[in-house]
């Protein structure tokens, strides 16, 4: 499995309308569009973290044919109000805010 984690900074009280969007997204074929097997989300005074495992490392093919659908853009879109960069100064796009593991331990 392999899985990316983005952080981001997130406007107070606005979880329940991220949840929102995600949810809706989530029912859609999206995620198996993009291969996301499971997404988790969390806050921490005023940060944002987006958990998502994928099914298998392809290279982030997947989500790259997926970024033109629609329904990403909206959601993009969607989640500007409540979602901003960690470091405005240096994001050009999402891969600039993901969070690089320098550590794993697995029982399996």
């Amino acid at each position: 499995m392999f899985s990316t984690l983005i952080v981001a900074r997130m406007q107070p009280g606005s979880a329940t309308d991220v949840a929102g969007l995600f949810r809706e997204f989530d029912n859609s074929e999206m995620p198996h569009r993009m291969g996301t097997r499971r997404r988790q989300l969390f806050r921490y005074h005023g940060l944002y973290f987006h958990l998502q495992d994928f099914d298998a490392d392809d290279g982030g093919d997947r989500i790259e044919s997926a970024k033109t659908d629609p329904r990403f853009v909206r959601i993009s879109d969607d989640l500007k109000p409540f979602i901003e960069a960690y470091d405005p100064q240096t994001w050009r796009s999402p891969a600039d805010a993901m969070a690089h593991r320098f550590y794993e331990w697995s029982s399996l």
